[in-house]
C-alpha cells in the first residue's frame, strides 16, 4: 500500500522521482523519501505529503536513484520509518510485508547489524549488505535475499558506485518504464507516464536489473526472461486535477464517461454475448450451476448487488464473501461454480490470496472484474473484464463502484441468457436500458447543489444511520461506507426492516437517518420503516424516485431524483449519497482524497 518510483537516466531524474511520487501519493501518504546517487548515495525524508520532500530535493541533481511514498505497516509514520532504509553504501524501498521479519532481524543482529527503524523493510536493507560479502555482484546477491523472504513484496535497490537499479516482485505490483534516454520501473503505470508510454509488467518472483541502455529480466526459476512489452493508453490528463477542487469530485462527475467507456462494446450491440468475458467465455459459462463473489470494501457492495441480479435474472445460487475471510475458513469447493474476483486496482491482496486459494481447491472457473490491465487478478483469472474507468485517485471509490455494478449487471444478464431465462424481449429492454446509463448518472448529478444543501446539516453530528432495502441495502452500505471513510463520522449501513431489531435504539434527533427509496415493490414497506423513525424524533433525509410517493413533512426532507431505473437503479442511487460524503467532509474541513490511516490500493493483508 506504498508506492515505489525508480529512474536511471541520462536526464536529471530527481523531478522524475518527485513528480512519480506525487502521482502515487494516493498509494500511501504518511511519509516519503528519496536516495539519489551521484556518484554517494544521498538520502532525503519526510513525514507527510510528498510536498514537503520535494521542498528538500529541490536543487538535487541525480541520474540515478529511487524513491518511495509510504502507508505505514511497521513502525509508526516517522522520519526515522520513512523509506528508502540504508545498510552501508545501498539503499532499499520496499512495498508489502515481510512476514518473516522477525525471526531475519535476530539473524542480522547476532551478526552485528544495529537497527534504526521500527519497519520490516530493514531487515532487507542489512541482508542484502550481508549476502553482498559473499555474492559481490548486486543482481546476483538481490535474487538470493528475495528466495529467503517470506510476504508480499516489491523491492528496488541501489549501491554506490554501480550503475544500475535492481528490482523484484512477489505479491505486489511493479512495472518497468522503458524510455529513449533511461529506464524506470514504478508500483502504477501513473507514475511513468511523464517519460514514457513503454511498459513491462513483471511476473511473480522476477528480478530486473536497469540500466540507462538495457534491461535485463530473470525469472522466479532463475532463468532469463522475455516479458511482453505495453503501449500505455492512459492519458496524462487522466490523473491530472484539471478544474476540480479533488480527485473524488473529478472522478463522481467523470462517471457518465467511465460508464460510456466500459458499456461500449454493447454500443451498438444487437445481443449480449459470452465473449465480453473472454475468448473463453462460451465454454466456461454456459454450465454455470453457482456463483461466487469475492471482494473486499467498495467491491463487495458491487457483488451484493450482483447477488440479487444473478439470483433474479438467472435463476443461479450466488454467494458473496469477504475475501479477507474466505480463505480462512473450511469451506466446500464447487469445480462447476463461476468465481468473480473484484477489484479496482487488480493487486488487491485479500482478493488476489483468495482467488489462488479457490484455484487450489480445484475450482478454475475465474472471472477477474478489475480497471487495471495487466494487474495481478486479471492474470491470475481465465476470464477477465475490464472496467475502464480511468485511474481513481481518490481513495474513496466511486466511478469504479459504478463501472463495476455496470460490468456485473452484464455479467447477470448474460448467464441469465445462457440459462435460456433471458428473453429477446427482456435482452434488448436491459442494452436500451445500460446505453442509457450515462445519460442517467449525469441527470442525478444536477442534484449537487440541493445535496450541497444537505451536507451543512451533518457538519456537527458524531453519527448516522443508512437505510435501504433489496437491491438497495448494499447501497445503504456504501454510502455509509464513503460517509466514514471521508468524514470521520460514524454510519452504519442497515436493511430498513432491520430497525426494530435493534438499530432503532439510536435513533435520536441528533442522528440524521439516510434512506434510499426507489419506486420499487418495497417502497410501501420502506415508508413504514421512515415512520418507525419519525416517531422517535428522527431526522429523514431521503433519496426518492421523481415517481416514489414520499412527501416532505417536519424532519423527512426529501430529494427526488429524475427518473426510476428498475433493476438498475443502485447505479443511480449511489450516486448522490457519493455526493453527501464529498460535501459533508467539504464542510468538516477533512482531507477529502487522503483521508487519514487509509490507502487506495490495499497491497497487504
Amino acid at each position: 500500500m506504498c508506492g515505489i518510483v525508480a529512474a536511471v537516466a541520462e536526464r536529471n531524474i530527481v523531478p522524475v522521482l518527485i513528480e512519480g511520487l506525487k502521482k502515487l501519493e494516493y498509494r500511501g501518504y504518511d511519509s516519503a523519501g528519496v536516495a539519489l546517487l551521484n556518484p554517494t548515495l544521498t538520502r532525503l525524508r519526510s513525514v507527510g505529503r510528498v510536498a514537503e520532500l520535494a521542498a528538500q530535493a529541490e536543487g538535487q541533481v541525480a541520474h540515478h536513484g529511487i524513491a518511495h511514498t509510504r502507508w505505514a505497516t511497521h513502525g509508526v509514520p516517522s522520519q526515522r520509518n520513512a523509506h528508502p532504509h540504508v545498510s552501508g553504501g545501498l539503499a532499499v524501498v520496499h512495498n508489502g510485508i515481510i512476514e518473516n521479519y522477525a525471526e531475519l532481524k535476530a539473524e542480522l543482529q547476532a551478526a552485528g547489524y544495529a537497527f534504526s527503524s521500527d519497519t520490516d523493510t530493514e531487515v532487507v536493507a542489512h541482508l542484502i549488505s550481508e549476502t553482498l560479502k559473499t555474492v559481490p555482484e548486486l543482481f546476483a546477491a538481490v535474487q538470493a535475499v528475495a528466495k529467503r523472504l517470506i510476504g508480499a513484496y516489491a523491492i528496488a535497490v541501489i549501491r554506490e558506485w554501480d550503475d544500475c537499479i535492481v528490482v523484484t516482485r512477489h505479491g505486489a505490483p511493479l512495472l518497468l518504464g522503458l524510455g529513449e534516454d533511461g529506464n524506470y520501473a514504478a508500483s502504477d503505470a501513473s507514475a511513468l507516464i511523464q517519460v514514457t508510454r513503454r511498459m513491462v509488467y513483471l511476473e511473480e518472483g522476477d528480478v530486473a536489473e536497469l540500466k540507462r541502455g538495457t534491461v535485463r529480466i530473470v525469472g522466479a526459476d532463475g532463468t532469463a526472461a522475455e516479458r511482453t512489452v505495453h503501449e500505455s493508453t492512459l492519458s496524462a490528463d487522466a490523473v491530472e486535477l484539471g478544474d476540480y477542487a479533488h480527485y473524488m469530485q473529478k472522478e463522481i462527475f467523470e462517471q457518465p464517461q467511465a460508464l460510456a467507456a466500459t458499456l461500449e462494446m454493447i454500443g451498438g450491440a444487437q445481443s449480449l454475448t459470452p465473449n465480453l468475458f473472454g475468448v473463453a467465455a462460451p465454454e466456461m459459462l454456459k454450465d454455470v450451476k453457482s456463483v461466487l463473489i469475492l471482494a473486499c470494501g467498495t467491491s463487495c457492495h458491487a457483488g451484493m448487488v450482483a447477488r440479487y441480479w444473478i439470483e433474479q435474472l438467472a435463476g443461479i445460487p450466488c454467494t458473496v464473501e469477504i475475501a479477507s475471510e474466505y480463505r480462512y475458513r473450511v469451506s466446500v469447493p464447487n469445480p462447476e461454480q463461476l468465481v468473480v474476483a473484484i477489484s479496482q486496482s487488480g493487486e488487491t491482496a485479500d482478493t488476489l490470496a483468495s482467488v489462488k486459494h479457490a484455484k487450489s481447491l480445484g475450482m478454475g472457473r475465474t472471472l477477474a472484474l478489475c480497471n487495471v490491465p495487466e494487474s495481478a487478478i486479471v492474470r491470475e483469472c481465465a476470464l477477465r473484464f475490464l472496467t475502464r474507468a480511468g485511474p481513481e485517485i481518490g481513495v474513496a471509490s466511486t466511478k469504479a463502484f459504478t463501472t463495476q455494478l455496470a460490468a456485473l449487471f452484464l455479467l447477470a444478464a448474460t448467464l441469465a441468457k445462457q440459462a435460456g431465462r433471458l428473453s429477446a424481449d427482456e435482452e434488448a429492454k436491459h442494452l436500451v436500458s445500460l446505453r442509457h446509463l450515462p445519460v442517467a448518472v449525469q441527470k442525478v448529478l444536477a442534484l449537487e447543489p440541493a445535496i450541497k444543501a444537505w451536507a451543512g446539516r451533518f457538519a456537527d453530528k458524531q453519527h448516522a444511520l443508512f437505510l435501504g432495502r433489496g437491491l438497495h441495502y448494499p447501497i445503504a452500505l456504501e454510502g455509509a461506507l464513503k460517509l466514514k471513510e471521508i468524514s470521520y463520522i460514524h454510519a452504519e449501513g442497515y436493511p430498513a426492516g432491520e430497525l426494530k431489531h435493534g438499530p432503532l435504539a439510536l435513533v435520536d434527533k441528533n442522528m440524521p437517518v439516510v434512506s434510499v427509496a426507489p419506486n420499487d415493490f418495497l417502497l410501501e414497506k420502506l415508508k413504514s420503516n421512515l415512520k418507525e423513525v419519525a416517531a422517535r424524533g428522527g431526522e429523514l433525509y431521503v433519496f426518492a424516485d421523481a415517481d416514489s410517493a414520499v412527501d416532505e413533512e417536519p424532519g423527512l426532507h426529501v430529494l427526488r431524483l429524475p427518473e426510476h431505473y428498475g433493476l438498475l437503479s443502485p447505479v443511480l442511487h449511489v450516486v448522490p449519497l457519493q455526493l453527501l460524503s464529498y460535501h459533508v467532509a467539504l464542510v468538516k474541513g477533512t482531507d477529502v482524497d487522503k483521508p487519514r490511516n487509509l490507502a487506495k490500493s490495499v497491497t497487504v493483508e
